[in-house]
């Protein structure tokens, strides 16, 4: 117990040790006999307040012993908190910096395509792309479009079918680049090894299947196969599912092929 603590209880003990006053009945004074209930009212508040400060006391003294045994341990915890925070704050702001002059590079390299400048925009887009994140993937589908564009079919293929089978990269980002790698490839390609490739995209679905399905009839026509051919077309101009240009051009090719 505290020093503070047992000079109070010193200092109330003649209450507590004579709660209810016995001592007066000694005395030659009145005993104020009808206030007994009054007194022990008091005694009781007295006593409370003795235990209430001396556990006040002993869970103050149990608290100083806690903080000298275990108080750096606490300031330590507190600080590594507090650094791991700031570091995980500090990363993110690094990591929107980053993304800002990424952005700013790949609006760079789209304002080299516009203005005709393919051979430097390809250069740009092809360091975005070595960057990664979001910007480089865009960057390399148009890495890809730019070598279509140039002429060479053969290298933008590449690009399609690295980004096809990266495990990195979502599905139908996959599906997508699988797509554009067909449409490449068809003046030159197998038309059976290109409706093989085409056949996952066509299930049901699946966001790229009414394109898929564009592609394979022209696979198909391109192999000999035009009553293959035709039905699909006619089944895409059909299908209220596919966007409206592609059923346009569907119905056209239907009606070529049925004349």
């Amino acid at each position: 117990m505290s020093r503070a603590a047992a000079e109070r209880l010193d200092r109330l003990r003649p209450v507590a040790t004579d709660p209810i006053g016995w001592a007066r009945f000694a005395s030659a004074r009145p005993s104020g006999y009808g206030s007994r209930a009054s007194d022990w009212a008091v005694a009781g508040a007295f006593v409370s307040d003795i235990f209430r400060e001396i556990d006040e006391e002993l869970r103050r003294d149990n608290l100083l012993k806690l903080w000298k045994q275990y108080g750096r341990h606490v300031i330590v915890a507190v600080v590594l908190v507090l650094a791991a925070a700031g570091g995980i704050a500090a990363w993110r702001d690094h990591l929107a910096s980053e993304r800002r002059a990424q952005s700013a590079r790949y609006n760079n390299a789209l304002g080299l395509v516009r203005e005709g400048k393919d051979a430097d925009a390809a250069k740009a887009f092809t360091a975005i792309a070595n960057e990664g994140g979001g910007y480089g993937v865009l960057a390399t589908f148009d890495q890809a479009e730019l070598l279509a564009k140039s002429g060479d079919r053969k290298g933008a293929i590449e690009v399609y079918d690295r980004i096809a089978g990266s495990s990195s990269y979502d599905p139908e980002l996959r599906d997508m680049a699988v797509l554009m790698s067909v449409m490449q490839s068809l003046p030159d390609g197998d038309p059976q090894a290109l409706i093989k490739r085409l056949e996952p995209l066509t299930a049901a679905g699946n966001p790229f299947r009414a394109t898929a399905l564009e592609l394979t009839a022209a696979a198909r026509l391109k192999s000999g196969d035009k009553p293959g051919a035709l039905q699909l077309y006619r089944n895409l101009a059909d299908d209220l599912t596919a966007p409206q240009g592609l059923r346009a051009r569907a119905a056209e090719m239907a009606a070529a092929l049925a004349s």
